[in-house]
């Protein structure tokens, strides 16, 4: 993108896509849709199409959950992040713990120590201040259980109709400790991938309050925050190559965006993914593939075959990481392709969402 065409952007204020990067899929789609925000392929058109070219810099394109910041000797991590789950309250959590734990675990995965957070609410007229309250109460307690400390924030309030009752935009920072470099572009062929425990909790969650389903086991959201998980990992190795936790998008997405950015293949076993039998059968009843449900507090990791039963077993040792398992493996074939081998035998590519499987889940 040339400064020239930077500037009359700028100075018009219309939208021209001439100077983008790939511009088509950008005009496929003149206006915002849902899928836009559903970390799958909309997402990742949006980012790398118009902000990355935008705002082009070496730490934003490293396209990590986090830029991690040299800053005087010391590698800090930061990291932002806006929730908009509908409903507000929901079983194992709310908009508040959320919001704490989805900072923290995208500051965890750089395998930083979270320590500081800010929080900015967005609320619209006629939210009960009881509901603001218990959501405020919940953010405490979620800060308190892990050790961090909200230190600043801001307030806003929007006019009735305008706000869906309360959004919240966070940020985090956190230290790096020396000789851990976690990032989407390292996983290698012959590494082993892992991931911390059952897939698509949260997502299922959200949808059987939405859809008013039942089940002989209730559904929960796994929420939760993950940096000790990630610690006891560490305290392994500090050679872990890749780490992302599952949200948006859920496994399928996270696993196509390191092969992606990693230019190597992944092969998985769809029989070796643990998934809730509830789960599994509220995915059918909605014909939703669970491998694209979103997740709140679990993390795929990408490890050298040498560490990996040791890590895999530290993760199982852990509360949130008892049900761990070793999904698959990064190979050199189909680079930035995940490839799953079926429960009969067969192989299927899993490609990123197009569109959005479950709006408005974080």
């Amino acid at each position: 993108m040339t400064p020239d065409y930077q500037l009359e952007h700028l100075l018009t204020n219309q939208p021209s896509f001439s100077g983008f990067v790939c511009p088509l899929p950008l005009r496929d789609y003149p206006q915002i849709v849902l899928g836009h925000g559903s970390g799958g392929r909309l997402t990742a058109d949006l980012i790398q199409h118009l902000f990355v070219p935008l705002f082009d810099n070496p730490a934003l394109a490293a396209l990590n959950d986090q830029a991690v910041l040299d800053i005087n000797g010391a590698r800090v991590a930061f990291t932002t992040d806006s929730f908009v789950v509908s409903p507000l309250f929901f079983p194992g959590g709310d908009i508040g713990s959320l919001a704490v734990h989805g900072t923290i675990n995208d500051l965890a995965v750089s395998g930083a120590q979270p320590l500081y957070l800010s929080a900015g609410f967005i609320l619209e007229e006629g939210l009960p201040m009881d509901d603001l309250g218990r959501i405020a109460t919940s953010m405490a307690q979620a800060c308190r259980a892990a050790s961090v400390q909200l230190v600043t924030g801001d307030t806003k309030v929007v006019n009735k109709g305008k706000g869906d009752g309360v959004f919240i935009n966070t940020a985090g920072i956190g230290l790096v400790p020396p000789g851990v470099h976690i990032a989407a572009d390292r996983a290698r062929p012959g590494d082993v991938i892992l991931v911390s425990g059952t897939i698509g909790d949260h997502g299922m969650a959200i949808m059987s309050v939405r859809e008013g389903l039942s089940f002989e086991t209730a559904l929960v959201s796994d929420s939760a925050a993950l940096h000790t998980l990630v610690a006891d990992m560490l305290a392994v190795t500090s050679d872990i190559h890749c780490l992302r936790d599952a949200t948006r998008g859920g496994l399928a997405a996270v696993l196509n965006e390191l092969a992606g950015q990693s230019r190597a293949g992944f092969a998985i076993e769809e029989t070796a993914i643990p998934v809730r039998p509830a789960v599994m059968a509220a995915c059918e009843m909605l014909g939703i593939d669970p491998l694209y449900v979103a997740n709140e507090g679990k993390l795929v990791a990408v490890v050298p075959r040498e560490h990996a039963e040791a890590v895999l077993e530290a993760m199982r040792r852990h509360p949130f990481g008892a049900d761990a398992a070793m999904i698959g493996e990064v190979v050199a074939e189909h680079p930035g392709l995940v490839v799953a081998r079926t429960g009969i035998g067969g192989r299927r590519v899993v490609d990123l969402p197009l569109g959005e499987v479950l709006p408005r889940i974080c």
